[in-house]
């Protein structure tokens, strides 16, 4: 049995502690590359406090029946619209508060030594930001921008806090829980009367400036990180089952380039049968221990 002391760590499933010959396998993997390409997922931040989708048993999809806001829905409906950012601006506060854990930082020391080429994050959680990464790309957007979908115009997410805030000063609601996303769960009845700002530039919609489910990337993101890919020797991915191909194009590319691949993750993924090395471990707990 694992136990977990920290509150930190109840989103990350059980797993057991590194095994001092895995931990030589991904040294031997590390430092034999020198154009290190790195690709993160929600497993590298449920150590930080912030649940994961899929994660077994502790995952939102094992947890509840809940599911994320879908793309067309949030710019068609209103009332989607309405759910989500009431959602949102009760989770607000404690999501943007999350900080990195060990795992982001020995990212952020890996790229100041020039090991870590390129880092790319399927989270949307700004802890990589936070932590120092520069040399980033955040394939899914980040949660701490909003833009206009008629304009444009960006605003940070704790500006626009402060408008949610204006629009309903009388407005309260206890939160159910917390969604992986910076949302909690909230009931219809909760939601019905709070209040929605629109852009203040031109009055149009508001959205995150995220990917949500059924929406694709930018094909000038995902060129950009191949080209970034391309430059690259070897590839690690680091608390990601790689179930969205969003991401999982880059390990196809990586192995259509014969790169070596190492995989991090508590649970099965889906490069198993093509990576070069496969780890069970928790990311803040065998990535400080590669020097």
């Amino acid at each position: 049995s694992v136990s977990r002391t920290s509150p930190d760590l109840a989103f990350v499933p059980a797993c057991l502690p590194p095994d001092p010959a895995e931990v030589e396998e991904l040294q031997h993997f590390v430092s034999n590359s020198k154009r290190l390409f790195v690709m993160t997922g929600a497993g590298i931040s449920t150590e930080s406090g912030i649940p994961d989708y899929r994660s077994e048993g502790v995952g939102l999809y094992a947890r509840t029946d809940r599911r994320p806001v879908q793309h067309a829905e949030f710019v068609r409906s209103a009332s989607a619209r309405q759910r989500y950012w009431a959602r949102n601006f009760v989770g607000w506060p404690q999501f943007s508060s999350h900080q990195p854990n060990t795992a982001h930082l020995v990212l952020r020391d890996w790229e100041k030594l020039g090991k870590l080429h390129w880092l790319v994050t399927q989270n949307v959680d700004a802890l990589h930001t936070k932590a120092g990464s520069q040399r980033l790309t955040e394939l899914h957007g980040c949660t701490h921008r909003v833009f206009c979908l008629s304009c444009g115009d960006q605003i940070l997410r704790s500006e626009l806090q402060k408008h949610f805030e204006a629009l309903n000063p009388t407005w309260k609601a206890e939160a159910f829980g917390v969604a992986p996303d910076g949302d909690v769960f909230l009931t219809d009845e909760q939601v019905r009367n709070f209040q929605v700002p629109a852009c203040c530039k031109c009055g149009g919609i508001l959205k995150p400036d995220v990917t949500f489910f059924g929406d694709t990337v930018s094909r000038e993101k995902v060129n950009f990180v191949h080209q970034r890919l391309a430059e690259s020797d070897s590839m690690l991915v680091a608390g990601s089952s790689m179930q969205v191909y969003s991401g999982y194009r880059f390990a196809l590319a990586a192995q259509e380039k014969k790169l070596p691949i190492a995989i991090l993750n508590i649970g099965p993924t889906r490069l198993d049968h093509f990576a070069s090395l496969k780890l069970n471990s928790r990311c803040g707990e065998l990535l400080p221990l590669i020097v």
